[in-house]
């Protein structure tokens, strides 16, 4: 009767294959990589030699062409040693695949090749300066002049702004609200492309964001994706699988914190015994792992009707994005209290996770917006 509910063999072997990088490429790296700001490239590209740079680009493609569970199981594996890490590996992700879901030919030849094999990094721009939750009103603009556009505006909080090479932007090409917004892609060498001081973070150590600026930016008419007033429609399907992305990396990371608090509170002695003995701390760790692993049924669930196309597929990645992000922030922080004064430290890896997933409950939609989506949709029914 549970068999409905295990992982088949393909997936606990893709699940292990990113455990194993993790474990050798991103864990024992991850310390440094945040507290001196590396932004690990090399590691990122070594990534696509087990094809995490295209995981849901079609196969015939280059991609690898799985699902959204699989990615799913891909992203919290890599988040275990690195959550900032896996989630630039996402963005890259969710990119390409915009790209080849809703591209032209002439577009998809023309990126995805190097996109496929991380010769070339990928960004998703949607947010603007004043333009967050309310992503339908973005203001920047690109003006028709004969077989190009002239784009002008800026892009907020973009990872990996100014090192990557592609750029995917919601631009307004039409009327104000969703239906005036294009998808095009924007390269960086383009003349009038500059790029903002990179930001100075709480989190996210591991990856450069900055603004992404655009002063009369000739871009060519053939690199719209989708068609001209499919942008939003476009960036909502692309939040549908970002958004189990970045729960799965809360997934992730909370379970290396629980994994630290477990052995931390068997070898810590006060009053003459392990503090994992008392009950207080057998209660705290029981809640803990109570609350990743009811996430975690969600963001698989989700994953699988997102793969399927269900009818309720937003409305549940809206929910398990918004619990697993919640609960993930909670483990941490629990952790972080039963590992006392030292969860402060950066000598052990809980107050890094503990920054890092902080911000997962603001992107891809902050949390009080997936109410809004799951209410709305309960109120359409």
């Amino acid at each position: 009767m549970t068999a409905q509910f295990d992982l088949t063999l393909d997936q606990l072997a893709i699940q292990e294959l990113a455990r194993s990088f993790t474990a050798d490429k991103i864990t024992p790296h991850a310390g440094e990589w945040d507290e001196k700001h590396i932004f690990p490239l090399e590691t990122i590209k070594q990534a696509d030699e087990l094809g995490f740079g295209a995981i849901y680009v079609a196969e015939k493609s280059g991609g690898i062409g799985l699902g959204r569970l699989e990615a799913a199981l891909i992203m919290e594996a890599m988040a275990y040693g690195c959550p900032s890490t896996s989630a630039f590996i996402s963005i890259h992700n969710m990119a390409a695949w915009m790209i080849d879901c809703f591209g032209s030919q002439t577009v998809k030849d023309k990126y995805l090749p190097d996109l496929v094999s991380m010769n070339t990094i990928a960004s998703y721009c949607l947010t603007e300066p004043s333009s967050g939750s309310d992503a339908a009103a973005l203001k920047t603009t690109a003006t028709k002049d004969g077989d190009h556009f002239i784009l002008n505006g800026s892009k907020q909080f973009i990872s990996g702004a100014g090192s990557n090479d592609i750029y995917v932007a919601m631009v307004r090409t039409g009327e104000d609200g969703p239906k005036g917004i294009t998808c095009m892609v924007i390269e960086k060498d383009m003349p009038g492309v500059s790029f903002g001081a990179n930001e100075k973070k709480l989190g996210w150590h591991s990856q450069p964001t900055a603004q992404l600026i655009l002063e009369d930016v000739r871009v060519p008419a053939e690199s719209i994706v989708g068609s001209e007033g499919d942008g939003f429609r476009i960036a909502m399907q692309g939040l549908d699988g970002g958004r189990l992305n970045i729960g799965a990396c809360s997934l992730g990371g909370a379970q290396r914190c629980l994994d630290e608090a477990v052995t931390y509170t068997k070898e810590r002695i006060q009053f003459g015994q392990p503090i994992a003995d008392f009950q207080n701390t057998q209660f705290m760790l029981a809640d803990m792992a109570t609350d990743l692993e009811a996430a975690r049924a969600l963001v698989y669930l989700a994953a699988a009707k997102v793969t399927a196309h269900a009818p309720d597929k937003t409305r549940f990645s809206a929910m398990a994005k918004r619990l697993a992000t919640d609960n993930g922030s909670s483990v941490v922080d629990r952790a972080l209290q039963l590992h006392g004064g030292y969860g402060y430290l950066q000598d052990y890896p809980i107050e890094r996770f503990w920054r890092d997933l902080r911000v997962h409950s603001i992107l891809e939609g902050t949390n009080q917006v997936m109410r809004i989506v799951v209410g709305r949709d309960l109120l359409r029914q």
